[in-house]
């Protein structure tokens, strides 16, 4: 993975569909994280036409390719893309029972929400009724304490 991770603007959809094929073969999150995170992600993000993707994924009734769905997206939230797929990708795996999907889905957040705070706390205080426990910490984990107690409905002392 890491020899292959300086190369991904330079790989094609041969390539994407390869690493792609490789998410069933996926059976713990050390090695789902170097291919989505690695690979994948910085594919997605020189290439958002490859975005269709990640929306198929989160339907799928593997947890992999659930989780694959949100880690995909980190790259490019990180350089600030890709607000409006992470809303709704956010809104449709809410409801999602898995842990590692909760912690995938999490993880994009918190991302976003280092890029973007001003998008990303309002959004995160909307949903904070509905959504995973585990979601919401992992987000709120970069945040200052002030946010994060109002997020969590904590009381600060």
């Amino acid at each position: 993975m890491f020899l292959l991770e300086k190369l991904t603007g330079e790989l094609g959809e041969k390539e994407f569909h390869l690493f792609e094929s490789w998410l069933a073969r996926i059976s713990s999150w050390a090695d789902h994280d170097s291919l989505v995170h690695y690979l994948i992600a910085p594919m997605i993000s020189v290439n958002p036409k490859r975005l269709p993707k990640v929306f198929k994924w989160s339907k799928s009734p593997d947890r992999w390719h659930r989780r694959a769905a949100c880690v995909a997206l980190i790259h490019g939230t990180r350089q600030g893309k890709f607000w409006p797929q992470i809303m709704r990708l956010s809104n449709s795996l809410l409801p999602d029972k898995d842990d590692m999907v909760q912690k995938g889905l999490g993880w994009l957040l918190r991302e976003t929400g280092k890029v973007n705070p001003a998008r990303t706390i309002p959004y995160l205080l909307k949903i904070r009724a509905r959504a995973p426990r585990l979601v919401l910490r992992t987000a709120c984990e970069t945040l200052p304490d002030r946010d994060r107690a109002r997020i969590l409905n904590l009381r600060l002392q």
